[in-house]
């Protein structure tokens, strides 16, 4: 039950849940490719690839920080070829990398709309392949997306349609890369049961009322480890609710994950 000497690929690992996967797989031992676009601190979004970097090795892990725009297919080969050429090889893939735009179709500028589906979609695809000919070669090789259960009902979709779309493009390279890859390399999802205290909720989904309502990144960071430790073969195509499924590991406190003990939870939109 242990991620030491394990080489994670993590995209958007400067900061939130990218991280904190990060730093949980650290406390293993784990090489953590830290694979994301911010090399400057951000007034809104805190954090860096080399900040994220220092809180992996504080953690007990190797870092490789590495500037990655998952838009191109250039940044992603390179970071690629890095990793394998520093650690040896890929073990596991994260991919978190998301944009956010919880617009309507009339207010969705297709700048907007492109950015959300080069990076939520086209980047998990790209990833994915780039890192497919070392998971094949590794011992118990996962795939792990950030993204929602697929559920094709209406109201997922008329509050922002585009969102949705790019999110459920995610969801959907697990149902086919998981049936194209069984027996070989594991592909599932991961998404909350609740809203979880991000800058993405700080900054567009209610600011400190919202986030008082919300649990740690810690839920998922733990959900994600033990989703690792289940054997490749056996454990693919899932879509995975962090409450759920901590469950069915014996968790039973859930409210060490509360940013604030006590208050009501804001459910997750997906949910």
């Amino acid at each position: 039950m242990s991620l030491r000497g394990k080489t994670l690929f993590i995209t958007g690992a400067s900061r939130g849940i990218g991280l904190a996967i990060a730093k949980r797989a650290a406390r293993d031992g784990a090489n953590i490719v830290v694979a994301a676009k911010t090399t400057e601190a951000h007034p809104r979004l805190p954090g860096t690839i080399y900040t994220a970097a220092e809180e992996i090795e504080a953690a007990g892990g190797k870092a490789l920080p590495v500037v990655v725009d998952v838009r191109s297919e250039e940044n992603v080969l390179a970071a690629v070829a890095k990793a394998v050429e520093t650690f040896g090889g890929i073990d596991i893939l994260v991919n978190n990398a998301s944009a956010i735009s919880l617009t309507g179709t009339l207010e969705t500028p297709m700048k907007r709309y492109d950015l959300m589906h080069q990076i939520n979609l086209r980047g998990t695809f790209l990833c994915s392949q780039a890192c497919l000919p070392h998971l094949l070669k590794a011992k118990n090789p996962h795939v792990l997306n950030l993204s929602p259960p697929l559920n094709m009902e209406a109201r997922w979709f008329s509050g922002h349609v585009a969102y949705t779309m790019a999110k459920f493009g995610m969801s959907m390279c697990v149902l086919g890369m998981a049936e194209e890859f069984r027996g070989r390399v594991a592909f599932n999802a991961l998404w909350p049961r609740t809203a979880i205290a991000t800058a993405a909720v700080q900054n567009l989904l209610g600011g400190d009322e919202a986030m008082a309502g919300c649990r740690t990144v810690d839920i998922m960071s733990d959900a994600a480890w033990e989703i690792f430790q289940r054997p490749a073969a056996d454990f693919s195509g899932h879509f995975v609710v962090d409450e759920d499924f901590l469950r069915t590991t014996g968790v039973t406190d859930f409210e060490k994950y509360a940013v604030t003990p006590g208050a009501p939870l804001v459910p997750d939109f997906f949910l």
